[in-house]
């Protein structure tokens, strides 16, 4: 019986290990740099713009301190909305949930498409961010 177990778990960790892979955002994204959450920090503190790309939910819970809001899954997601946030000429930092998160690797795509030229891609996003403990903020109702 165990070694009846043993043989299906060796034919299906491999189909597992590549399902999670596929999940996983992507490390780089043509036309951005990839950040990782020291390089975010220090883009941060040289006053780069970051874009939380999460939908409202999320960013009204909690974000990075300063950052804007424009959902990539939004209809709200264009070349011009983007424009009214950061200049193209301006460094955008866009992030989202993490690894497992595909919206800021969409974002820099678009950003990219569109024109912008100092894009940073910070793949490890939010998560890292607070478990750093670097600056965070929550939209608080009246």
């Amino acid at each position: 019986m165990k070694k009846y177990l043993y043989a299906l778990l060796f034919l299906f960790l491999p189909a597992v290990s590549a399902i999670a892979t596929e999940n996983n955002a992507p490390e780089e994204v043509i036309g951005a740099v990839t950040v990782d959450t020291a390089t975010a920090k220090w883009l941060y503190d040289q006053g780069n713009i970051f874009i939380d790309v999460r939908n409202l939910e999320y960013f009204n819970y909690e974000h990075i301190r300063g950052a804007k809001h424009l959902d990539v899954n939004s209809e709200l997601f264009t070349a011009g909305d983007l424009n009214i946030l950061a200049e193209k000429g301006q460094g955008v930092v866009f992030y989202c949930n993490g690894i497992h998160c595909l919206g800021s690797s969409k974002a820099s795509k678009k950003a990219a498409e569109w024109g912008w030229h100092k894009i940073y891609y910070y793949r490890e996003g939010f998560p890292k961010w607070k478990e750093a403990g670097y600056p965070t903020a929550s939209f608080e109702y009246p």
